[in-house]
């Protein structure tokens, strides 16, 4: 399977020895400046996105560095496999320069480093060769090459993928074969840049699982940039990042009590730590810091145990308890449609789809869909990866064309021959999950303009058209003149959906739209997408592996398994079922475990609470402070 080994040469041998240092990485008075220049090389700008940092890093530590998009931690990362080096200060790794040619071979054997996207790194054109194609470069025999690859992809869960082509795998599951492929070099210390932003939650938690099982069991150290608030807190050290300094470190408890600071950075903080937080600032007795959902009941009882005359009014109801049963699909076409209930607006019947049909990869990936979609409702749709998600969105505006069933679009059947499917792209428009992808123009306003003039608008109707859509956006009138690939990540998205808004769709789908954004970002994204919905009554069809997202702003959720429909209903009634959807990879929001960890203790709170505000709200009245305050 393996080609021919590549040996390390005599003057890489000598630096393959194992050196003699303190820090697996020291980073010291680091700089990095990136110049551009124009035809004739000569600069016409230039940015420090990494400013002055020092830090180091012990062997068998677990790092966790934050910030925002353009903070400069993806730079830094960089740095630590060599791939930059500095404009000024110095970066060693395993006690080897990183400035040193000579050294490269020998930092990129210590230090693995994992991408935010696995396209970048993926090149082998089946599954389990990607895999054993870094240890067969570092002349790892052949027979172990093959346990470590089987070892490798059973740790991240796509031991069944082994003989797939990359190419045929969603993008979660890319990013876990990329892993295992730095996995399989055993690497001293591997570099991960946002290596869950495309899992779904289970996907997150195997992944999480097996770094601090190489950190604990095989001392691996571990340095994981991250925007999951949630996977910082088994680190050892936190670094917050900003405008290339570091803002802010410590440990993870530390780090967390500063709240009001971390959010002023555009991030986040754990929905518990954030609950405890708000409750402080009602009156409390909360600590500062506090990061886990044991830590958040001990705190709570602490302080109820002071108010004797509560407990009893503290005690569920028999009439209290959950009664849905598992397993059962909720009825929810009534959802938020009392005021439209004739209108829907897309009704799928018995729709059935296969890919690649006539091999052996066949997937079913639709089993007998049956969905009524009214119009201006909110609608999550989550399933792990591969549960058929994306490619039930893909349906929606004909991209993909059903093996049997029908879709109706108001009553009209899409795959009838009279149908005239551009009419259907304009009411129904798909934004992917990189939507960056979709940008193509020399300027940000043509861009927005092409859609209108594809259907036949003038140049000054389309302008028009498009500087209305930029502007519902928020798109700021510096930013229509820019080329597409000069935005940041936040700003490439509102064009990107304005593209869409311009064509005056009546149906918005969105595939991971907050992908590899910030916490800052991903809200401004999700507000905005929630303004349209209100201000203009499109119908929003958000895919999200966040299930905090949805829980916040839609109001039915579908929720995707194995090709089919396991649940559908508000959130409150979807997360309802937590643990069996768990059981099926997903999760529900850490409000949701909360506040059934509470119910346990007999403390009064509604079954249904599945954001912070609605917690705060009612721990409020159990602890008898203000909900106001």
């Amino acid at each position: 399977m393996f080609g021919k080994k590549k040996k390390a040469t005599a003057s890489e041998a000598l630096h393959l020895e194992k050196p003699d240092y303190t820090h697996i990485v020291s980073v010291s008075g680091l700089v990095h400046e990136f110049v551009d220049t124009d035809e004739e090389g000569k600069e016409v700008d230039r940015f420090r996105a990494v400013d002055n940092v020092s830090l180091d890093v012990e062997p068998g530590d677990f790092i966790a560095i934050l910030g925002h998009n353009g903070s400069g931690k993806s730079t830094l990362a960089k740095h630590i496999n060599a791939i930059l080096m500095p404009t000024e200060g110095t970066v060693y790794v395993a006690g080897m320069d990183t400035k040193d040619d000579k050294n490269l071979w020998s930092i990129r054997q210590q230090a693995g480093m994992v991408f935010q996207n696995p396209d970048n790194q993926i090149i082998a054109t089946i599954v389990e060769e990607d895999v054993g194609f870094g240890p067969e470069n570092l002349g790892v025999p052949t027979d172990e090459i093959w346990e470590r690859v089987e070892k490798s992809l059973n740790a991240v869960g796509m031991i069944e993928y082994r003989h797939h082509s990359p190419t045929k795998l969603s993008g979660g599951q890319k990013q876990r074969v990329a892993i295992a492929g730095i996995m399989a070099m055993k690497p001293k210390c591997i570099v991960l840049d946002e290596p869950t932003a495309m899992l779904d939650p289970n996907g997150r938690k195997e992944v999480l699982a097996t770094l601090r099982e190489l950190n604990r069991q095989e001392k691996v150290t571990i340095i994981l940039i991250t925007h999951y608030m949630d996977e910082v807190i088994c680190a050892d050290k936190v670094f917050v990042m900003d405008n290339g300094k570091i803002a802010l470190k410590g440990t993870p408890r530390e780090v967390f009590s500063n709240v009001d600071k971390i959010k002023g950075l555009g991030l986040d903080v754990p929905q518990v730590t954030e609950i405890a937080h708000k409750l402080k600032k009602k009156g409390a007795e909360f600590e500062d810091g506090v990061l886990t959902i044991d830590e958040f009941v001990e705190q709570l009882e602490k302080q109820l145990k002071q108010q004797p005359l509560q407990q009893e009014k503290l005690r569920l109801s028999e009439s209290d308890s959950i009664i849905n049963k598992p397993n059962e699909q909720t009825d929810v076409e009534n959802v938020n449609t009392a005021d439209n209930a004739e209108n829907i607006i897309m009704t799928l019947d018995h729709i059935n789809y296969t890919y690649s049909a006539d091999t052996a990869f066949r997937i079913h990936a639709l089993k007998d869909i049956n969905l009524k979609l009214y119009e201006g409702q909110f609608i999550g749709i989550i399933g792990h990866t591969g549960s058929g998600k994306s490619t039930l969105i893909q349906h929606l505006n004909g991209l993909i064309k059903a093996e049997s069933g029908r879709l109706l679009f108001r009553d009209k059947n899409i795959y009838d021959e009279d149908f005239v499917m551009p009419e259907l792209r304009k009411k129904v428009g798909l934004v992917f999950q990189y939507p960056e992808y979709q940008l193509f123009e020399a300027t940000v306003l043509e861009d927005v303009m092409f859609g209108p003039k594809n259907l036949g608008k003038s140049d000054e109707e389309a302008k028009q058209t498009a500087i209305e859509a930029l502007k519902a956006v928020g798109a700021d009138e510096s930013l229509w003149d820019k080329s597409p690939f000069e935005l940041s990540g936040g700003q490439k998205r509102r064009v990107a959906i304005a593209g869409v808004l311009a064509m005056e769709t009546e149906v918005l789908i969105l595939d991971e739209p907050t992908a590899a954004l910030d916490p800052k970002g991903r809200d401004e994204i999700l507000s905005l997408i929630n303004n349209l919905h209100r201000e203009r009554k499109i119908t929003i069809i958000l895919v999200s592996h966040s299930m905090e997202d949805v829980a916040k702003y839609a109001d039915r959720i579908i929720v995707m398994n194995k090709g089919q429909v396991a649940y559908d209903g508000t959130p409150d009634e979807v997360f309802t079922y937590y643990k069996e959807l768990e059981e099926i990879g997903l999760a529900a929001p850490q409000v949701t475990y909360l506040v059934a960890e509470l119910r346990k203790r007999n403390i009064a709170l509604s079954n249904h609470v599945t954001t912070v505000d609605r917690a705060v709200r009612e721990l409020s009245g159990v602890l008898e402070v203000s909900a106001d305050a």
